[in-house]
């Protein structure tokens, strides 16, 4: 007779809250599955710990909550500044069920201003890896933009990359419009190129008093040196930012600023984010915070001023929509991680009231655009689940495409969806090797071999989609459906999505399981899923396979021409300024480069141009 096992006992959260130190810290509830449910912070761990185990009236979802606690587990820290810090960051890793999370899956933009002998301004998103100063982050790429745009006007900075600088041999067009120095060939000096990079950085730190300042006293020196078309040149740089500060200045002075609104609805928010550094608006930003079911405005706003900046640098002042909890704790602890009084204001009048009913209708209008867009989204995953005779809508939907030309550069790309939308953390690219050039089948078979290795293997996170969707007809769909075989995986919808006459967008015909071929038409909600899907993985493997291919054809190719050694590759890039006009130059004008004799030219300009396979010994020196 089986023996039964002895029930769990159930957690006492009276008893062990009545343990704990009256000490700041961060506790974390776990169920019994050992899932992170919630992540807290406390001035005392023990009095709120224990409020959650009171005889005190709760909300549906903390009581939802508490109905799966099995244990607890906290941390104490040096402050309640410290505890806010460390529960951010256990919430960003985490990612418990039941906190309010700031999702945002783009890294944001900044301008990036290089540290090297010629310094470059530039748009930057993505790891701080290069190093230099960096300036923002800007609400928008498009905002980004209009700032490089104006400061290579007012400043003429270089913007190529470092490839290009080394290799021009004359100015190149921004030079003529008036947008760059052209350090690249000495049109400018030194001394006043590192004037010129020391104002940006003025500008872009919104010391706008401080450069109109400097700008003026220069033009004096050199209107007192009689360099009377430098000092023209200083007067109207002088005069454009002064018409700009002019335009952008609020309530009469520089602003440094976030004004931040919030609107809910069905269990949804929306944060909107309106920027101003330096007096000038940088333009506005929606954010979709994920709510776990937290009906509080104040507490979603609170949770997202947290999150945000404890990863951005915070302005030295926040004008939020309404009050937020634990306001002066959230205020202090900015503060601290920024090195400088950072104030959440909650009540503002003149401008910044104008600012934040601006901000709040906007709120208003972007969730509204999201919860509509969310709900076409819903109805075409519905209208699938119907089309494919589903129980249930499904829960993933993945597509496999391949891209290549001519069989160069063979990737592969898995694009992933669930019933919201895109999910681009779990995208994946496969490069193809082994196989034949422009053998898609092949290609296909080693992809999805490889997705699904860890399934195979056992491995205990791995996933499986509900509905497999191959872009492609019947062949493929073989290779898909043999994989999945071989691998003993079921329970996987596999769908063909077969090109319509002439590639026309709606016409498409759909592969299904059971063997039918069905034409659903542009008008189905369902196809509309389906080509959103396999365009988008359309688009992340062309992505790709452009990057893949055009690494590999950046790579130099002297770098496979025996004879052509570090030294000699230097010299001809120098020489025709990169790799586009050596390939353009005869042979006589490549013998010319010193070191290489004819010989080496010819058997070079072959090489080049596919002509021949360069055979090593002649000509090498």
């Amino acid at each position: 007779m089986a023996r039964r096992a002895p029930p769990v006992p159930e957690f006492d959260g009276r008893a062990f809250a009545a343990a704990l130190p009256l000490a700041p810290g961060v506790y974390r509830m776990f169920d019994a599955a050992g899932g992170l449910l919630y992540v807290g912070k406390a001035r005392a761990l023990r009095n709120r710990v224990g409020s959650y185990f009171n005889a005190a009236p709760k909300p549906a979802r903390i009581m939802a909550m508490l109905a799966q606690v099995a244990r607890i587990e906290t941390t104490v820290t040096h402050s309640e500044a410290d505890a806010l810090l460390l529960e951010n960051q256990l919430i960003k890793s985490l990612q418990p069920r039941y906190n309010v999370m700031l999702r945002d899956d783009k890294s944001y933009p900044f301008v990036l201003l290089t540290r090297e002998e010629w310094p470059r301004l530039a748009f930057h998103r993505g790891p701080r890896a290069v190093p230099g100063r960096y300036f923002g982050p800007y609400p928008s790429a498009a905002s980004v933009r209009e700032t490089l745009d104006l400061m290579h006007k007012l400043f003429r900075l270089r913007s190529c990359e470092d490839s290009v600088f080394h290799n021009r041999s004359r100015p190149c067009l921004q030079y003529q419009i008036g947008r760059c120095s052209a350090p690249c060939v000495g049109r400018v000096e030194a001394a006043e190129y590192a004037d010129a990079v020391h104002r940006a950085g003025l500008f872009l730190e919104g010391k706008g008093q401080q450069l109109g300042e400097e700008l003026a006293a220069a033009m004096q020196a050199a209107s007192a040196a009689l360099e009377f078309e430098q000092a023209a040149r200083l007067r109207d740089l002088i005069a454009t930012i002064r018409k700009l500060q002019a335009r952008h200045t609020m309530d009469g002075r520089d602003a440094d600023l976030d004004v931040l609104g919030v609107a809910m609805q069905g269990g949804a928010a929306c944060v909107l984010l309106l920027a101003f550094r330096g007096g000038r608006n940088l333009g506005t930003r929606a954010f979709f915070p994920k709510t776990n079911g937290e009906d509080s405005a104040g507490e979603v706003l609170a949770a997202f001023v947290s999150q945000y900046y404890a990863e951005q640098p915070p302005p030295a002042e926040i004008v939020l929509d309404g009050d937020i909890p634990e306001r002066a704790l959230i205020e202090q602890a900015l503060s601290e991680h920024a090195g400088r009084k950072v104030a959440l204001r909650t009540s503002v009048r003149g401008e910044r009231a104008a600012h934040l009913a601006l901000v709040r209708r906007n709120a208003q209008l972007a969730l509204a655009t999201e919860l509509a867009s969310s709900g076409a989204q819903q109805a075409r995953v519905e209208a699938l689940r119907e089309l494919l005779g589903l129980p249930e809508p499904p829960a993933r939907i993945e597509c496999f495409d391949i891209s290549h030309t001519l069989g160069e550069a063979t990737v592969a790309s898995c694009v992933v969806f669930d019933a919201q939308g895109p999910v681009r953390k779990q995208y994946r690219r496969y490069n193809i090797a082994g196989i034949a050039p422009g053998d898609d089948y092949a290609a296909m078979h080693q992809a999805l071999q490889r997705r699904f290795r860890p399934a195979v293997e056992g491995t205990p996170d791995a996933v499986l989609p509900d509905v497999l969707l191959i872009d492609g007809g019947a062949g493929q769909v073989a290779q898909a459906r043999e994989v999945l075989t071989d691998a003993g995986i079921t329970g996987v919808v596999l769908v063909g999505v077969a090109k319509g006459p002439e590639r026309k967008p709606g016409a498409e015909t759909l592969l299904l399981p059971d063997g039918r071929e069905v034409q659903p038409g542009a008008a189905s909600p369902a196809l509309q899923l389906v080509q959103q899907v396999r365009d988008e993985a359309h688009r992340f493997a062309i992505t790709g396979h452009r990057g893949k291919r055009q690494k590999a054809r950046s790579s130099s190719r002297l770098e496979d021409i025996p004879g052509i050694g570090p030294r000699r590759r230097a010299a001809l890039l120098k020489h025709f300024g990169g790799l586009q006009g050596l390939k353009a130059a005869p042979v006589d004008e490549i013998a010319k480069v010193e070191g290489v004799n004819r010989a080496l030219a010819q058997r070079l300009w072959d090489a080049l141009h596919g002509l021949a396979q360069a055979a090593p010994g002649e000509g090498d020196q």
